[in-house]
């Protein structure tokens, strides 16, 4: 028998790249049987869970590498308290009831942290200073919704069930929880393990050819 003429490289790599793709329960936990939550049980997440998820949310790419996502865990009933004079009124209960509301937020001062996070090229003169307040804050509103995509996708990847709004003043949060103007609050999510019972049907999704071209 012949021998089979061994892989081009870049084809082998490709193959290698090509078999790292998720399984079907995978992508069902992520994406196709994932649902927004709009009420959990009465089960509380382990700090040991919110650090892990953290940790993930860090490892997505950002534009030089600059991590402008803060986030602050509401778990407590004082913190829930705090938070309630900034919620739509419909989003009240159910924020109260989850075990964490995560404030999703971007670090306005991104920059001070730029000479660890990106050593290779010194940017901090790009984003400091009054001059560059508004470009600034660009940045670090982009890359942090950017990231507040991550984390509801790591957040499902650990098994959690994630119920993110934008149903609230952002003013009052930033005013309560952010009083230096450092930080600006992007989105709120609700986590827990979701009762399903609660869920609402799937609304429609626009088809493949309305979203994408090719040129």
């Amino acid at each position: 028998m012949p021998l089979e003429a061994p892989l081009h490289p870049l084809d082998r790599a490709s193959a290698e790249k090509a078999a790292r793709r998720l399984d079907e329960r995978a992508l069902r936990t992520l994406f196709t049987d994932a649902r927004t939550a709009n009420g959990f049980l009465d089960r509380p997440v382990p700090q040991a869970v919110l650090d892990e998820l953290t940790a993930l949310v860090e490892l997505g790419p950002t534009a030089a590498n600059a991590l402008p996502l803060r986030l602050v865990y509401v778990t407590t009933p004082e913190g829930k308290e705090r938070l309630r004079p900034a919620l739509a009124e419909g989003n009240v209960e159910k924020t109260m009831a989850a075990p964490v509301t995560a404030i999703v937020a971007a670090d306005l001062r991104f920059y001070e942290h730029l000479p660890r996070l990106f050593p290779h090229r010194d940017m901090r003169a790009a984003f400091a200073g009054e001059q560059n307040a508004a470009s600034a804050r660009e940045f670090a509103l982009m890359n942090a919704t950017l990231q507040g995509g991550y984390f509801i996708l790591a957040a499902r990847a650990l098994g959690l069930d994630a119920g993110p709004m934008g149903g609230f003043d952002k003013a009052k949060v930033d005013a309560e929880f952010f009083p230096d103007g450092s930080r600006a609050s992007i989105m709120l999510v609700n986590l827990g393990y979701g009762d399903d019972a609660k869920l609402f049907a799937r609304n429609p999704r626009l088809d493949v050819e309305e979203i994408a071209q090719v040129a």
